[in-house]
């Protein structure tokens, strides 16, 4: 299936002349230590926005590409979040303060040749095994409040030691996890966005595998900053750098 996207999007790409960063996040990539989209298992949904393809069983979103198996979905994310990784590690990554359109610009210029929705927040509710993410008809001025009183306090990164660094990221996640902003794709760009803060800082992009081993205490961790309290997801943000040393 993942001819429709042509040769550029081949699964066997060569990344020899990408940068050693963006090299070794493309291998952790396909060592699926990330997590997969495609399936509408995870989701309660309610809206106009919860559209599926037809002949995919209810298990694959509406796409342009009439993807129907979520195998072949989570296989054409992966390989376009590998473009988008190179892209923004190798070639644009912000130089300065990190805002909300750069995370709708990084979702559109990933999924945009797969969702007409891409890069837009999402205009349905959803929650996630009885725990609601913010309300869509909220998510612009939640945005705006993330851009103003978490991303402009929290980045950019360049300068910071490794404490003040695990807590911005730490911080920053629980807060765009909690809002879940898009439809689709959030766990991966909420990785994204931490990863280029790692990066700016002149660190590795983070490894993620102990979060995927304990899924259960890293969603623990998620709820409890509802409460602002950020310890535990300090705790797990310092595993992934550790696990990427």
């Amino acid at each position: 299936m993942l001819e429709r996207f042509g040769e550029n999007f081949s699964c066997n790409q060569d990344w020899s002349s990408c940068s050693p960063t963006a090299n070794r996040f493309c291998t952790r990539l396909r060592s699926r230590a990330y997590p997969q989209g495609g399936g509408m298992s995870r989701y309660h949904i309610t809206g106009s926005q919860g559209a599926l393809q037809p002949g995919s069983d209810d298990r694959v979103l509406e796409n342009k590409l009439g993807l129907t198996r979520v195998e072949d979905m989570n296989e054409a994310e992966l390989v376009l979040l590998q473009k988008l990784y190179v892209s923004v590690l190798r070639d644009h990554l912000p130089r300065g303060r990190i805002g909300v359109l750069h995370l709708r610009r990084w979702h559109n210029r990933w999924l945009g040749n797969v969702y007409d929705w891409a890069g837009q927040y999402r205009t349905v509710n959803m929650s996630k095994n009885g725990f609601p993410f913010a309300p869509a008809a909220q998510l612009s001025r939640l945005m705006q409040d993330f851009e103003t009183e978490c991303l402009a306090r929290h980045t950019p990164c360049m300068g910071m030691d490794i404490s003040t660094l695990v807590e911005a990221i730490a911080i920053v996640h629980v807060e765009f996890i909690l809002m879940h902003p898009f439809r689709e794709g959030n766990g991966r760009i909420s990785r994204l966005l931490a990863d280029a803060m790692a990066v700016q800082a002149g660190h590795e992009p983070l490894d993620y595998s102990s979060w995927e081993r304990n899924k259960k205490a890293y969603v623990s961790a998620i709820q409890t900053g509802l409460d602002r309290d950020y310890e535990p997801m300090k705790y797990w943000v310092r595993q992934a750098f550790e696990s990427a040393c």
